[in-house]
């Protein structure tokens, strides 16, 4: 009689960088938090990553009972394996069964943007 696997339990802290992108990984035993400083930093390490691994990243996560958050700025923008509900943009943008996340696209960007528009209305709006 064969037994059931067990889940995966991961327990770390480390920095991941490819060329001068760099993301802080840390977990929560069933959940791993894969966090970008920009958008352009996650796009990078995404391309670097080979095709193959690609491919099978989704189901081994599913099968090691994990999830990914990755998140850029603080917000979640892709979800991979156990717990990701891929919807409609995902399977749009070709990413299902990776969850992409909108409202965490469109955050992270906001945020990347939001020091120079306030920069510019402050500029606008000196009295001096």
């Amino acid at each position: 009689m064969t037994e059931a696997p067990t889940s995966l339990h991961v327990d770390a802290d480390l920095t991941v960088s490819v060329g001068s992108a760099e993301a802080e990984v840390r977990s929560t035993g069933e959940r791993l938090f894969v966090e970008f400083h920009s958008l352009s930093d996650a796009r990078a390490m995404a391309e670097a990553r080979p095709g193959s691994v690609v491919d099978r990243l989704p189901a081994a996560l599913r099968a090691a009972d994990l999830t990914v958050e990755t998140r850029v700025r603080g917000r979640t923008v892709l979800v991979s394996g156990r717990e990701a509900s891929p919807g409609a943009l995902s399977e749009i943008l070709g990413s299902a069964p990776d969850e992409v996340r909108l409202a965490g696209v469109a955050g992270a960007a906001a945020g990347a943007v939001e020091p120079y528009v306030h920069a510019v209305y402050k500029r606008l709006t000196d009295d001096s």
